[in-house]
């Protein structure tokens, strides 16, 4: 039996054929093979079309079933993992109304200050567990009030893994863990959020209807497997943001346990069975894929928008002509520290952890008889290991001690030097695993459709790959203070 995972990623969309007896990947691939758009019509937003990424995804089914390693007609149920905190809005007739608003986005940020401070700060903490920031009710509050046209006609909002399932299957759903994510969710009264609904005056009918996680959400159409040479009628039994799914593909499900990735983003990704939250919303809690009212799960999430994208930013400028592996070899041969060049990684919108601040990208202390494009590769990764650091003492504020992370082997975690760098400036062991989220949501889908008893059945056959533990001899430690008063000098 095999199950579909698709991860709608913001660079592009990677799909999985998992066995569902072996747990398995038995193909993968993704599309576009360059990073994919992202729309910025004006400084702070960023947009992405939604039919983009329906597009991109045939072509990544299409590159996988032409592996000829599996029939796709025993694939029995599909999942999904979506980047968070989009605004996708759709007519009666399911038309994209409007270009998705997406994650790093930062124009709604002055709608979610108002929410919080009508609201009340403390009302909003303890029943959102967050302000309402910059997520997708601010966002859709934007909409509302700059294209009133297109508001009057959205007859559902959507996440973009949502958009993605109605497509599949016609239907239009959503989760407690969505609706949290975007801004929506009352944990104190575990129902739709009045204080949000009512203060941005929108309609309780344009939130879709409410499922579990780990659920059948719609089946796929009879015309749309026709397309795809899938079987009609299977379930999409799971869906998750991107980040509580790159938990799940680590089983990482209870309290204490704690993710990271950094890829075009960078996130350490928490458990707790409290409804814990941060008093300045700088680290922000959402429901757990396997939050239920009876189960309290919170992920506590740290998230650095310019990870990634920083690194992708130097290959391009000083790097053209190499690999990622090339430019990590360079780096290596680089003293720690880089010899005094220092890069402040903020340079893709608003930083929650930050204060939702705009702080930028800096570069410190550039030596032009000194510093080649390598030391400029290491200062860069430097840089975002040391915005780790400064995000997990946030979450060590909020009782969040991570005894070791979990990561999967990919993006920057394939680099030695920001590994070596993140293990040693955090004081933290990190464990490496060969997963990704389509794998995750493959698996995830397993999880819904009820092939797997329960979460921890998917994850039996996990192994993991290396442990990297702390030198101990905190040779970070100096740097990461000299870069931390730089930050705070630039805020």
């Amino acid at each position: 039996m095999l199950l579909l995972g698709i991860d709608v990623g913001t660079s592009s969309i990677k799909v999985s054929v998992v066995d569902a007896q072996t747990q398995q990947c038995i193909a993968s691939a993704s599309y576009p093979e360059t990073e994919a758009e992202i729309i910025s019509q004006k400084s702070g937003w960023a947009e992405q079309s939604p039919n983009s990424w329906w597009q991109f995804f045939l072509q990544a089914l299409v590159k996988a079933h032409a592996t000829k390693t599996y029939n796709p007609k025993d694939i029995a149920a599909i999942g999904i993992a979506y980047q968070m905190h989009g605004l996708v809005t759709v007519d009666e007739d399911q038309q994209v109304l409007r270009d998705a608003i997406i994650w790093c986005d930062s124009r709604a940020v002055p709608y979610g200050d108002a929410a919080f401070k009508a609201i009340g700060e403390e009302k909003c903490l303890s029943h959102l567990l967050n302000s309402p920031g910059n997520f997708t009710a601010a966002k859709l509050a934007w909409v509302k009030e700059n294209e009133p046209l297109i508001y009057e006609r959205i007859d559902k909002i959507m996440l973009p893994g949502d958009y993605i399932a109605m497509l599949l299957t016609g239907s239009i759903t959503t989760s407690i863990s969505s609706l949290s994510e975007g801004i929506f969710w009352d944990f104190k009264e575990n129902a739709l959020s009045k204080d949000v609904m009512n203060f941005f005056g929108f309609n309780d009918s344009i939130i879709p209807t409410i499922k579990d996680v780990f659920s059948e959400h719609g089946y796929v159409t009879d015309l749309v497997a026709n397309l795809l040479q899938l079987k009609p009628g299977i379930p999409v039994s799971y869906k998750a943001g991107d980040q509580p799914n790159n938990a799940l593909s680590l089983n990482v499900l209870e309290p204490g346990e704690v993710a990271a990735t950094a890829g075009t983003s960078g996130v350490i990704y928490g458990v707790s069975d409290q409804l814990a939250y941060d008093q300045q919303s700088r680290v922000n809690s959402f429901a757990h894929v396997n939050y239920t009212a009876e189960q309290t799960r919170i992920g506590i999430l740290l998230c650095i928008n310019g990870t990634g994208i920083l690194n992708k930013w130097i290959k391009n400028i000083a790097g053209t002509n190499s690999s990622y592996a090339d430019l990590n070899n360079a780096a290596s041969k680089i003293n720690i520290g880089s010899d005094g060049l220092y890069i402040i990684p903020f340079g893709n919108g608003a930083e929650r952890m930050l204060n939702n601040k705009i702080v930028g990208t800096h570069l410190h202390n550039i030596d032009l008889n000194k510093h080649t494009a390598a030391h400029l590769y290491r200062a860069g990764q430097e840089g975002i290991a040391f915005a780790f650091r400064y995000g997990l003492d946030i979450m060590r504020e909020n009782k969040m001690f991570p005894s070791v992370i979990r990561a999967g082997k990919a993006n920057m975690f394939l680099s030695s030097v920001f590994t070596n760098a993140f293990v040693n400036v955090t004081n933290t062991p990190v464990e490496l695993y060969n997963c990704d989220g389509s794998v995750g949501a493959a698996l995830g889908a397993g999880i819904g459709a009820k092939i797997f008893n329960n979460p921890k059945e998917a994850f039996t056959k996990m192994q993991r790959l290396e442990t990297i533990e702390p030198n101990g001899k905190n040779a970070y430690e100096e740097h990461y203070q000299q870069w931390k008063a730089l930050l705070i000098k630039d805020m």
